[in-house]
């Protein structure tokens, strides 16, 4: 057992760390989700593997409990948004590790639109410009779920806010 104030990693490193192909794809997953650093991809392919080992677990068996855990299971990856509303437990299988990038609260901000790169808007997140139902939120690796995403915007009162309203005024005055 380990100290009660120490967590412990929620990744596991690559078996083999001078994989050219795995270092091109993770160098370009890096630049596609603005992250900082490899930890993050690693994290989430640690989530997308407990995620297949549980399904996995669950389709190999045929019990009450284990019909249960599977429709826990689906239904937080759904409530997650990482899955689709009409999705099997076979589906999870099929669980990449750009779906869960996805749903991380940095490419939120990009999609939507409130920064002009995934650089700049983890760069709003970690200054405290972001703000998920008005509270604000300076993590950009938070796990925004399938229905809080119109609630993504600048927290009230930040100069970022200003600034954007003034840029989609002058960009309609263009037009």
């Amino acid at each position: 057992m380990g100290h009660p104030r120490k967590a412990r990693k929620k990744y596991d490193t690559p078996s083999h760390p001078w994989n050219a192909d795995r270092i091109k794809s993770e160098n370009k997953l890096i630049q596609k989700y603005g992250l900082k650093n490899k930890k993050e991809v690693w994290k989430a392919e640690t989530a997308v593997k407990r995620y297949r080992r549980d399904a996995r677990h669950l389709l190999g068996m045929e019990t009450e409990q284990t019909q249960l855990e599977s429709k826990q299971l689906l239904a937080h990856l759904i409530n997650a948004g990482i899955l689709a509303e009409d999705a099997k437990l076979e589906s999870i299988l099929d669980l990449t590790v750009e779906d869960v990038l996805r749903r991380r609260l940095q490419t939120m901000v990009h999609k939507k639109g409130l920064a002009n790169t995934a650089k700049q808007a983890r760069l709003f997140i970690t200054h405290g410009h972001i703000a998920l139902n008005g509270k604000k939120i300076n993590s950009p690796s938070f796990m925004v779920k399938k229905g809080e995403e119109e609630l993504i915007s600048f927290y009230p009162g930040s100069p970022m806010e200003k600034y954007h309203k003034e840029q989609e005024k002058t960009a309609e005055k263009a037009e």
